[in-house]
């Protein structure tokens, strides 16, 4: 549990007639047996919230120091880890919204990297890039934030009826606040008016298995390659082909956790000629190696199961 170099892997599981979204109280008790080092990645989108301070956590290759206010977002495949100060950690309060990009209701988009043009999602998509990870609510504004949270926890646990429209509501609402506290950082884009970067995503959506690369796209979208990565790395933090990097990832995880085909085979499959190369991208951006992955992911239960709804 402690190793860092082997993060435990968590897959979304919905809770039947209820919507894609969880919410669980960070607290002493939730967070009991955590050991310093400790670290997972999962397949879903967390926004966790801390009413109360105390001990540190790693996102990525970052690590902060949790203060009151804190909003952490944190993208599918990202590792989370604890920071040295476990104790202190145990102090903390909050919350965790942990989420599909279908928690967002019918709106939502449903290819896998996608979500990332939905407005309300751009704090997820722009984290790593440019160290939005960690966001600060001002103090006037946090008991809205702590009364919001606890009115979509108390939504899901009572199931009362609208109870799903009620929780997608609150959510939004959340995801709305998130996102003007990283204006900032993500230029106030709104992705359904850019339609250039709507394409972009479609593009290596189709084609990322099969060798795209950024000339591709650029003679697909008519733009020069130089022209084109200046424009997608001003609206979204990345290069286009840290996106193609990322959706081929993706899917690796994917192959990784739901098959059993050889690394290599996965590799292939997810759009990487090389299988050194593919371990090394693997291993860089998830701190672990892609069949210590797969063995994690088996041996580990999703998030989703020890969220108490009664």
């Amino acid at each position: 549990m402690g190793d860092p170099g082997r993060p435990a892997v968590y897959a979304y599981e919905p809770t039947p007639d209820l919507p894609s979204i969880n919410v669980t109280r960070l607290d002493a008790s939730s967070m009991a047996g955590l050991e310093p080092g400790h670290s997972h990645a999962h397949d879903f989108l967390v926004l966790a919230y801390f009413e109360r301070g105390g001990g540190s956590l790693r996102v990525g290759v970052r690590e902060w120091l949790v203060d009151e206010g804190d909003v952490y977002v944190v993208a599918p495949g990202e590792v989370v880890g604890v920071g040295a100060d476990v104790a202190g950690l145990a102090e903390a309060r909050g919350w965790a919204v942990s989420f599909p990009p279908q928690g967002l209701g019918p709106s939502a988009p449903s290819a896998l990297l996608e979500w990332r043009s939905h407005p309300l999602l751009l704090p997820f998509a722009r984290g790593a890039a440019a160290g939005a990870h960690r966001l600060r609510v001002p103090e006037a504004d946090r008991p809205s934030w702590s009364m919001h949270l606890s009115a979509l926890d108390r939504e899901l646990r009572e199931r009362h009826d609208g109870c799903g429209e009620a929780a997608v509501a609150h959510l939004t609402l959340l995801l709305v606040w998130a996102g003007r506290l990283a204006a900032d950082v993500v230029d106030d884009l709104k992705v359904r008016d850019e339609p250039l970067l709507a394409e972009v995503f479609s593009l290596i959506e189709k084609r990322y298995a099969d060798g795209i690369s950024l000339k591709d796209v650029a003679a697909a979208v008519a733009l020069t390659p130089g022209h084109l990565t200046t424009v997608v790395r001003h609206k979204t933090g990345r290069t286009v082909q840290d996106w193609i990097l990322e959706r081929r990832l993706a899917e690796a995880r994917r192959l990784l956790v739901e098959t059993d085909v050889t690394v290599g085979e996965v590799g292939r499959r997810a759009g990487f000629a090389d299988p050194v190369y593919f371990s090394r991208c693997f291993r860089r951006a998830h701190g672990t190696t892609p069949l210590r992955w797969r063995r994690a992911g088996r041996g580990q239960p999703g998030p989703a199961r020890s969220v108490e709804r009664t």
